[in-house]
């Protein structure tokens, strides 16, 4: 028995070398230990690599690069010790060095003790090379299979291909849309008034949106990127949108001023959405992947959810006592509660949403049927501008905002509605505004990009190639023009928050997310259902996007994970890129404004009024209209400012952390890549020799 005093404890022999080897220069050596120097805090690393085909058994006891797909070594065991890793500890070099030499031979005995944890020598199989030499952020941990590949993820309930039976499925499918239920369902309640439509129209609405959400999310699934994702009205477009209602052509109209508008954001967003699917399907998104990555995709989502302040906590400020109980209510269940669980499930966490809105919509149904909003000899019914009583006028706002039954929008639905394409009429093309939205669409692209890989390393063992996403981004831009064609106000494209949920909820099924689109399908068939969404106290909705629009801003910024997120070099890019992102804008949003003038546009709207009066004044309306509205945009102004300093100040792959593709040639060899992503029903041979949109 060796003495344990390590002054005393024998050394163990040096491991004789391979007799056919040639010596290893220092710099290889460098590499096979993972030597990488460090300046100030920062890594340089070497080029990324691509998914590779096994051929070497790893040790049993492994880590799992997430990130590439390959199996990272597990400390070795010298003598019942554990050695580290960092290419620092003699047993590691020493078995860093026989791998080399002996190109897959079993790592020598020690001492009488075999390395790797006193496990038998593993058979010889072919050398697998390392996909890339820099250290990668593990994010989630995987299984490793006898082969050496990554496994599938164990903390999931149900993964991408599992079907377990209508009844779970059907459950877990309508708990992913329930947990999403602010995103899929507020936006419609800010645009359509905004464009002066009535609570029926709102209604109408919001069937259309369900209905175009669980279409487009069975293309997606079936024809797209073929990963859980839901598809539906995007935050990323509700900025443009609103500049096109506050476009000074569209005040003073006569008529319905709704529909006029809505035909104008159709003729836009179905241009847009026609230019995306080109970028798609013609290959160029797979050339466009080149320059975004995470230190991109982060602070442009993020701008997105900070770039709605202005109308957040301005409207909940109207009714404080409903508002600020909403604001707390999902605080309280998304962060203090968010670890209790019922039957195995973190329902405060999962629903947090959904349970505060009906706890606070219940309290402000209590409050309006004991008379706190109850003003003797007003009415809420009757416009403002035809008030007299001084009385009335004090308080018809806190009547309006605070009270439950103010909306009709309920008793006036029909119990059954198809909703139509071109159902408000036929869209108008106006070429301007059609520039800005095809602007947009790219940034949506950014944005389904980064959802992407992050969906794919929480359900696939691979991420998908280069050819999967261009030809999800196709796909996205046919749906979106699907949502132009019906009249939704917004294109329709890979929702963010869905990422969050697939990490809560750990369901991870594709058949979950068709089943609850086919729901919601039926769902969009019930008028009484857009009717009892459209009459949500706007006070209410203000205060769950506060929530919304901060979430979205959280998970841009989780994207840094990727990337080295404390290097200065990051650091500077992103912080730039924010705050930018809102001085520019903010430049913009002020220039030329008389303290007199718009003041028929509610305040929180003001931001959205520049094309009449941004400093861009040539002599070209249509220029100075695209020019003032596109650098007033938040999301756009930080994705110009980290595309170019991302992609122009040097930085090593991994401090950047560049997107790592499935390689398409070692994909296709795969069999669980190939189930993954492949189109079903065969579809896929027809598509074979475009080989830009598929594995």
């Amino acid at each position: 028995m060796p003495s344990s005093d390590p002054k005393t404890r024998s050394k163990p022999p040096a491991l004789p070398p391979a007799s056919d080897a040639p010596p290893i220069p220092p710099s290889s050596w460098a590499k096979k230990t993972g030597f990488k120097p460090k300046f100030s805090g920062e890594t340089n690393a070497s080029d990324s690599g691509q998914v590779q085909l096994p051929s070497r058994a790893r040790e049993n006891n492994s880590q799992a690069d997430l990130e590439v797909g390959r199996v990272r070594p597990a400390p070795a065991a010298v003598n019942g010790e554990q050695q580290p890793v960092n290419g620092k500890g003699p047993a590691e070099k020493k078995r860093r060095e026989v791998d080399g030499a002996n190109k897959g031979s079993s790592a020598s005995a020690a001492n009488g003790h075999t390395v790797n944890n006193g496990a038998a020598p593993q058979p010889q199989q072919p050398t697998r090379r390392a996909s890339r030499n820099e250290e990668v952020v593990d994010v989630l941990p995987q299984n490793v299979d006898d082969d050496g590949f990554v496994g599938r993820h164990s903390h999931m309930k149900y993964e991408l291909r599992d079907t377990p039976g209508l009844v779970p499925i059907g459950l877990y499918g309508f708990q992913h849309y329930l947990s999403l239920l602010g995103s899929l369902i507020l936006i419609p309640l800010v645009i359509v008034p905004a464009m002066g439509g009535t609570y029926e129209d709102t209604a109408n609405v919001v069937s259309t949106v369900l209905f175009v959400s669980g279409v487009t999310t069975l293309l997606h699934s079936f024809l797209g990127s073929r990963l859980p994702l839901i598809q539906g009205s995007s935050f990323v477009f509700l900025a443009p949108a609103l500049a096109i209602i506050n476009s000074p052509e569209f005040r003073g109209l006569n008529g319905n001023n709704f529909k006029h508008i809505m035909k104008e954001l159709q003729g836009a967003i179905i241009i847009a959405s026609a230019f995306q699917a080109l970028l798609g399907y013609s290959g160029l998104m797979s050339l466009f992947l080149r320059l975004i990555n995470p230190v991109v995709v982060a602070p442009t989502v993020a701008a997105v959810g900070l770039s709605f302040y202005s109308y957040g906590f301005p409207l909940v400020g109207n009714c404080l006592e409903i508002g600020i109980v909403q604001i707390l209510m999902v605080i309280i269940f998304s962060l203090y509660l968010r670890k209790i669980s019922v039957l195995g499930h973190r329902i405060f966490l999962i629903y947090a949403v959904p349970l505060s809105l009906v706890i606070t919509w219940g309290v402000a149904f209590l409050l309006t049927e004991a008379g706190a909003y109850s003003y003797k000899g007003c009415d809420t019914n009757i416009p403002v501008s035809n008030i007299i009583s001084e009385h009335c006028r004090k308080h018809v706002s806190r009547m309006k905002h605070c009270r439950v039954d103010t909306s009709h929008a309920f008793k006036s639905s029909p119990w059954f509605r198809f909703p139509y394409p071109l159902q408000w009429g036929t869209p108008v093309f106006h070429w301007k505004m059609a520039i800005v939205m095809c602007v947009v669409s790219i940034i949506a692209s950014v944005d389904s990009v980064g959802s992407y890989h992050a969906s794919s390393l929480l359900v696939s063992s691979r991420p998908p190639t280069p050819g999967v996403v261009s030809r999800g981004i196709g796909l996205e831009g046919l749906s979106s023009i699907l949502a132009g064609l019906w009249g939704i106000g917004t294109g329709s494209t890979t929702l963010t928050e869905n990422v969050h949920t697939i990490a809560v909820t750990k369901m991870g099924s594709r058949r979950a997310v068709e089943l609850g689109a086919c729901v919601l399908i039926v769902l969009s068939l019930v008028g009484k259902v857009g009717g009892f969404i459209a009459s949500i106290p706007e006070v209410i909705v203000a205060a769950l996007l506060c929530f919304m629009w901060a979430m979205l801003a959280a998970l841009g910024l989780s994207n840094l994970r990727y990337s080295e997120a404390g290097s200065s070099r990051n650091i500077i890019i992103v912080g730039l890129s924010l705050f930018f992102s809102l001085s520019i804008p903010a430049y913009f949003q002020q220039y030329g404004i008389s303290p007199n003038s718009n003041m028929s546009v509610p305040s929180y709207f003001q931001p959205y009024i520049v094309t009449s009066h941004g400093p861009f004044r040539t002599k070209y309306e249509g220029v100075n209209y695209i020019m003032n509205t596109l650098l007033s945009l938040n999301m756009v102004i930080a994705f110009i400012v980290a595309v170019i300093l991302d992609n122009t100040v040097p930085g090593s792959r991994q401090e950047r952390g560049v997107y790592v593709w499935s390689e398409s040639e070692a994909a296709k060899r795969e069999p669980a890549v190939v189930k993954d992503y492949e189109l079903p029903f065969r579809v896929g041979r027809i598509f074979r020799w475009v080989k830009w949109v598929g594995l």
